[in-house]
């Protein structure tokens, strides 16, 4: 065997071996991704109560105040304030 032969073979068993690890390191990712995937579709319900546990504190008072069938007004001498007061943090128009 000559040089030029000898180049020749070692640059198609390099590009074999570069094909091939170009195409394992495609299964992986594919692999990863599916694999992520799927978690996240099995996550539905905590993503769902992560939303509900997320509210505002508005939200909570307000849904709170509607269950118990309170008034804004009954809230509001309770707490010593307004019933604007109350009702702006409903509505989230007021952070403090």
């Amino acid at each position: 065997m000559n040089t030029l032969q000898l180049f020749t073979l070692a640059y198609v068993v390099f590009n074999i071996l570069l094909l091939a690890a170009l195409a394992a390191a495609a299964v992986y990712l594919f692999w990863l991704v599916t694999r992520a995937l799927k978690t996240y579709i099995r996550s539905k319900e905590v993503r769902q109560e992560k939303k509900v546990i997320a509210r505002t504190l508005g939200e909570a008072l307000k849904e709170n105040r509607l269950r118990c069938q309170i008034t804004q007004e009954f809230v509001a001498e309770t707490l010593g304030v307004s019933r604007q007061a109350v009702s702006k943090w409903e509505r989230g128009g007021s952070l403090r």
